[in-house]
C-alpha cells in the first residue's frame, strides 16, 4: 500500500487522516454553509480510522494520538460507541475495533443504491464468460471504493474486497474514472503519488500520459499497478456524468495471452455496452450526489 511516514502505519490509515485532515480544514462550516459539529467530525473520524486497520485493533493511546483528541475525550467516545455497538473491545478491555453495526450500515449503501442492484447480475455473467475476476467501484475523491466482485474460480481470494478503497491513480478502475475528467479537475494528490507497486504512477506528468491513452482507446489498463502479477482492463460506466462508476477485469499476467486479452476487452465492452443500455435514464431514485 501507499508510503506513509508512520513506521507502523497500517493500510488505509492515510485515508482516514486524510479525510479527517479535510474536514479540519473546511472549518467551522461545511461545505453546504452549516456550521460542523465538533462531535460527529470526531466520531466518523474515529470510526474511519478503526475500519482502515482491519483486522489490527488499536489502543487507547494509539487512537488519541492519530486523531489529536485527549485521553480522557477519546475514552468517553469509545465507551459511548461500544454501547451502541459501533465499536468493539476485546476482553481486556485495551483493544478496540469497529463493531458489527456499521456493517449493517455498508450492506444497506450497497442494498439501497440502484446502480449496484442493476450492474450485479452482469458481473456474474462477465465473470462466467471469461472466467476471471470482475469488480464495481466507484469514485470516492482521490480513491475508488470497491462496491461488488465477482471472484474467479481459478483463484480465490479469503478477504472480501467490497468497501475497500485504493489510490484512483494506481488501478484500471480509477484510470477509467478520471479519463472522464478534465486534466484540471482530477482529484489527485500532490506529486509524488502514492506507489501501491514499482509499476504506479508515482507523477501527475506520466499519468495524463496514460489517461491520454486510456481516451484514445475507450479503455484503461494497469499492468501491475495495483497488484504484483495481476492485470486489469477498466470500462467507465456512462450512465452519470461525468462517470463516477467503473467495472474492471483482473487477470494474472502468468495466464494473459494476446488472445485472452483481446477476448476479456471485447466481452468487457459488450458487458459497459449492456449495462448502460438497461440503466433507465430516469429512473425516479434519488441523486444522491
Amino acid at each position: 500500500m501507499p508510503e506513509s511516514s508512520g513506521a507502523h502505519e497500517v493500510p488505509g490509515a492515510r485515508e482516514a487522516r486524510g479525510a479527517a485532515e479535510a474536514r479540519e480544514a473546511r472549518g467551522a462550516r461545511g461545505v453546504r454553509g452549516v456550521r460542523g459539529v465538533k462531535s460527529a467530525t470526531r466520531t466518523v473520524a474515529l470510526l474511519e480510522l478503526l475500519a482502515a486497520r482491519g483486522d489490527r485493533p488499536a489502543r487507547l493511546d494509539e487512537l488519541a494520538e492519530e486523531l489529536d483528541v485527549p485521553r480522557s475525550s477519546m475514552y468517553q467516545l469509545l465507551q459511548t460507541l461500544i454501547d451502541c455497538g459501533w465499536v468493539r473491545s476485546d476482553t481486556t478491555g485495551s483493544l478496540y475495533g469497529i463493531g458489527i453495526r456499521a456493517l449493517f450500515t455498508g450492506t444497506s449503501y450497497l442494498d439501497s443504491d440502484p446502480h449496484v442492484r442493476l450492474v450485479r447480475p452482469y458481473l456474474d455473467q462477465a465473470s462466467d464468460a471469461l472466467g476471471e475476476t470482475i469488480h464495481l467501484a466507484r469514485l470516492d475523491g482521490p480513491d475508488v471504493v470497491y462496491l461488488a466482485t465477482r471472484e474467479s474460480h481459478e483463484y480465490l481470494r479469503t478477504i472480501s474486497r467490497v468497501g475497500r478503497r485504493i489510490p484512483a491513480h494506481a488501478g484500471a478502475l480509477g484510470k477509467a474514472l478520471l479519463a472522464e475528467r478534465p486534466d484540471t479537475e482530477l482529484p489527485l494528490p500532490e506529486d509524488p503519488l502514492p506507489a501501491l507497486t514499482e509499476n504506479t504512477h508515482t507523477t501527475r506528468a506520466t499519468l495524463l500520459t496514460d489517461l491520454a491513452e486510456v481516451r484514445a482507446r475507450g479503455h484503461s489498463v494497469d499492468r501491475e499497478e495495483t497488484v504484483p502479477g495481476i492485470a486489469g482492463f477498466g470500462f467507465a460506466l456512462r450512465y452519470d456524468s461525468p462517470a463516477t462508476d467503473a467495472i474492471s477485469c483482473s487477470v494474472p499476467v502468468a495466464r494473459l495471452s494476446e488472445s485472452h486479452e483481446a477476448r476479456v476487452i471485447a466481452v468487457m465492452r459488450e458487458t459497459r455496452t449492456k449495462i448502460e443500455n438497461a440503466f433507465p435514464s430516469a429512473s425516479g431514485a434519488p441523486d444522491w450526489r
